[in-house]
């Protein structure tokens, strides 16, 4: 398999570990890796990274987009539908309006609570084992920023436990789970979340994701994302082929800032358009650009 990005449709009920297993034996190569860890129930966009593209996954952009559907009147242990019922409450008076009135609450930056059965580290293990283990409930859990671009309503649906739909766009880091029980508080009779597609991830959306059935028919024959596409949202330098070669060997270039320091750039040539990543540092009392990850050792050409 050549260096890339596959765009991968993530079955319900996978969880990432599980994708990569399988992509590993369908695509017969062991270095592959994924941008980032996921509910398992969730039908979602995940990208993954194949051969020397693994060394980029932190460089792909955080931002998410997702649509979730809440159901309110019911809460859980988990936070969603799979988890253990904790308590219901009559939610017929709800109407649409009611829900979008608070909406305004979740978007922009906002402290976020994450669910109890989660990834997240406290005291040096992870939520989920503590939560399993019954000790999560005497831990403190922190709460931390999230970003939010983005909430609206899409779909209302009345009843005694009604459920609404939601378009999110946010960045990384944040919990749906945390969204549907949040906002079931606010409206004091608790949420939970039903159901959850990630419709677009890292720049990588769902309408062009490819499910493991096409891919086990067509193993060689799905095209991968290249680097130079998948890290286009960076900021772009362009060097002269010279330039280029010697900085693709290692070293460190005197240049004249364009952008902050330690800001990550696409450095490019006329004839390459990706040759790794660099960032302009201060050395020796003078601005140069920096290797920080070179993707074409020794060449001015890359991919």
């Amino acid at each position: 398999m050549p260096d890339g990005f596959l765009n991968l449709h993530k079955p319900a009920g996978w969880t990432s570990h599980d994708c990569v297993a399988k992509l590993r034996r369908l695509l017969n190569t062991k270095k592959i890796g994924h941008a980032g860890t996921l509910d398992p129930a969730a039908s979602v966009v995940l990208p993954v990274a194949i051969g020397r593209a693994t060394r980029l996954l932190q460089y792909l952009p955080g931002d998410k987009a997702y649509r979730a559907v809440v159901q309110l009147g019911t809460t859980t242990n988990t936070d969603d539908l799979d988890g253990t019922p904790l308590t219901h409450t009559p939610a017929a008076h709800l109407t649409q309006t009611d829900v979008t009135q608070h909406l305004g609450q979740f978007q922009g930056t906002i402290q976020q609570i994450p669910p109890l059965y989660s990834a997240v580290h406290v005291d040096g293990r992870r939520l989920y084992d503590l939560a399993r283990q019954g000790n999560a409930e005497t831990v403190d859990i922190p709460s931390r920023r999230v970003i939010i671009h983005q909430i609206d309503v899409v779909h209302w649906q009345p009843g005694d436990a009604p459920q609404v739909t939601l378009d999110i766009t946010c960045g990384a880091g944040t919990y749906i789970r945390s969204i549907a029980r949040d906002l079931g508080a606010i409206l004091e009779v608790g949420g939970t979340l039903a159901s959850l597609i990630r419709t677009q991830s890292s720049g990588f959306k769902l309408d062009t994701s490819i499910s493991f059935e096409t891919l086990s028919e067509q193993p060689q024959e799905y095209e991968l994302t290249a680097p130079a596409v998948a890290m286009r949202h960076l900021p772009k330098i362009l060097l002269s082929p010279e330039a280029g070669r010697r900085w693709s060997l290692g070293q460190r270039l005197p240049h004249t800032p364009t952008i902050e320091l330690e800001q990550p750039l696409r450095v490019v040539t006329a004839a390459c358009p990706f040759l790794g990543i660099g960032v302009f540092r201060i050395k020796d009392d003078r601005p140069h650009l920096i290797p920080k990850m070179v993707f074409e050792p020794g060449s001015s050409h890359g991919l």
